[in-house]
């Protein structure tokens, strides 16, 4: 009985085994473009197609979230120029991917995070980029590594806010801005004038966030004049 137990182990585990050995393959690729290092097409397609192999054999939410991730870089990367088709369809493999994956480990902020990218470039500011978001903000509300991001796609989606979303919002930035130990992020999150007003509007009773921001535009400025 102990041997058929131990074979029958070996018979559940090697999907499992053969799964994880296949998204390994993709490690490089994966690192490559989350720090923006150059990757040939040939490494991603390769890359893609191991993590296609690895949600074959062991189909749970981690492995939909390292094909989003491999996807979703690959569209949105500066290294890339895909044609639209292919970064349309690889933002929608991810979109689905990451679907699948939060329907069974919902409580993720940073796939959240990712699906509201996602669906920001697939179509715009609307209500269907700014529901991951607010789950993303409720399931992992002050991990300040995601912060920089959200607060960009905050900006991006702020037409699409509603009143209630956007006090909410408000809020969040406001103690986000309390709880930082640098403010670097909130000069680099604006890219237009209106981008300026809606983050000092936020902050815009905390002390010292006025000339704060505003020196740290300055430098920015300067740095690009």
């Amino acid at each position: 009985m102990l041997g058929l137990g131990g074979l029958l182990l070996v018979w559940f585990a090697w999907p499992v085994m053969k799964s994880a050995w296949q998204a390994q393959q993709a490690d490089s690729a994966a690192t490559a473009l989350r720090l923006n290092y150059r990757l040939s097409l040939d490494a991603l397609l390769n890359a893609i197609d191991r993590l296609d192999r690895a949600v074959d054999l062991d189909p749970t939410a981690g492995r939909y979230f390292q094909r989003s991730e491999l996807l979703a870089g690959a569209a949105l990367s500066p290294n890339f120029a895909p044609t639209a088709q292919q970064r349309t369809e690889w933002l929608k493999r991810a979109e689905d991917d990451l679907r699948a994956g939060l329907g069974d480990d919902p409580a993720r902020g940073i796939q959240w995070l990712r699906l509201s990218s996602v669906r920001l470039a697939l179509g715009g500011p609307s209500q269907a980029s700014v529901a991951p978001l607010l789950m993303s903000i409720d399931t992992a509300p002050m991990l300040l590594p995601l912060w920089p991001v959200r607060l960009r796609l905050v900006l991006d989606n702020w037409q699409a806010l509603t009143t209630a979303q956007r006090e909410t919002v408000a809020l969040y930035v406001a103690r986000t801005w309390q709880l930082s130990p640098n403010h670097e992020w909130f000069a680099d999150a604006i890219r237009t004038p209106v981008d300026e007003l809606f983050v000092r509007y936020f902050v815009r009773n905390e002390a010292g966030a006025q000339e704060e921001l505003t020196r740290l535009l300055t430098e920015r400025r300067k740095k690009k004049s």
